[in-house]
């Protein structure tokens, strides 16, 4: 699997098509001409406007799943994710399962297993913890509301890492464990081995590295693993939070909307996105009276990973009672 994933990085990426380009700019120009003709102090906000609608070269890069064409595989609810797997959590029943073995990048997932070794070490939830310049982010230059020298305690930290997905959070969290970064993230790993997690791999506490990589498989264990954490369930389903800083008041809000809506009854979740890995989508949720963990991965397009859940959550609700087969890895790592 290395070796494809070393071949699958040096693929080139997909551009956008020229000629709407070309077309965008005629027509914009145009418009410019026709301002300079009737007012010339309409000309000069005219090109202005040109500069800002005028399109630049966007490049859209593939994901590792659709650079290993996972999503040609056909499955029978037409899902955007390349990689699906549904389980029931308490007979370990595997309902539904696509690619579930592929190992990719995991984005922001990274965050569960990050929150699952803080919870476990009990450290003290109040202790309070400042943003260093350590925790920006050189990986993929993502911004932060959380300026280098913000002080939250441990608990906030956690919260806006489960809720939001806050990097500079996480990153924090992991930096200020006892040994360090470096500690914290062995730690890391060594917990996925404990749980039988074979196809993962963490290098950093956020996400933001293509090389936190892991399955559906996989992930299934460690949502059930992270379930049987109160503190986790909790922050990972809440709302929204607001958070003091300085003389500032700012809002954090849950980046999965499916927490807030009433057709769901969810217990877990967590969401993840880098361009390597596309849209993410982890939970534990009740539909149908069944217990169930879900995984999307590599989901193509923004509002995708949600539609794939909802369509799930549909095809269950009918089909409810129907056997499947037994997931024998979450035995030991499910609650019963």
């Amino acid at each position: 699997m290395a070796a494809l994933l070393v071949v699958l990085a040096t693929l080139p990426t997909v551009t956008l098509a020229q000629e709407k380009k070309g077309a965008d700019k005629k027509r914009v120009v145009a418009v410019t001409q026709k301002a300079v003709k009737k007012s010339p102090s309409k000309a000069k906000k005219a090109k202005k406007n040109m500069a800002v609608a005028a399109p630049k070269n966007t490049v859209v890069r593939a994901s590792y799943g659709q650079k290993a064409g996972l999503h040609a595989a056909h499955d029978p609810l037409d899902l955007r994710s390349s990689v699906v797997l549904v389980i029931d959590q308490e007979t370990r029943e595997v309902l539904f399962s696509k690619n579930d073995h592929a190992v990719l990048p995991i984005a922001s997932l990274t965050k569960l297993m990050t929150g699952l070794v803080i919870s476990e070490a009990q450290l003290p939830m109040a202790e309070l913890i400042a943003i260093t310049q350590a925790d920006v982010d050189t990986e993929k230059g993502s911004s932060s509301r959380l300026a280098v020298g913000t002080v939250l305690s441990r608990g906030d930290l956690l919260h806006l890492a489960m809720m939001s997905s806050e990097n500079r959070a996480a990153h924090a969290l992991g930096r200020s464990f006892p040994g360090g970064i470096e500690t914290f993230v062995a730690r890391m790993n060594a917990r996925a081995k404990a749980l039988g997690m074979s196809d993962t791999r963490y290098v950093e506490p956020t996400g933001l590295s293509s090389r936190n990589q892991s399955s559906a498989s996989d992930l299934a264990v460690l949502v059930g693993a992270a379930y049987k954490e109160p503190v986790l369930r909790e922050l990972s389903t809440s709302h929204g939070r607001e958070i003091e800083v300085g003389r500032r008041t700012l809002q954090y809000n849950n980046t999965n909307r499916l927490v807030k809506s009433a057709q769901w009854d969810i217990g877990l979740q967590k969401t993840g996105y880098i361009s390597e890995a596309g849209q993410c989508l982890v939970m534990q949720a009740q539909v149908a009276g069944r217990k169930l963990i879900m995984v999307f991965l590599d989901s193509a397009g923004k509002l995708s990973r949600i539609a794939d859940a909802e369509r799930v959550r549909r095809w269950v609700e009918k089909s409810s009672g129907t056997p499947g087969v037994r997931h024998s890895a979450l035995v030991e790592n499910l609650p019963g």
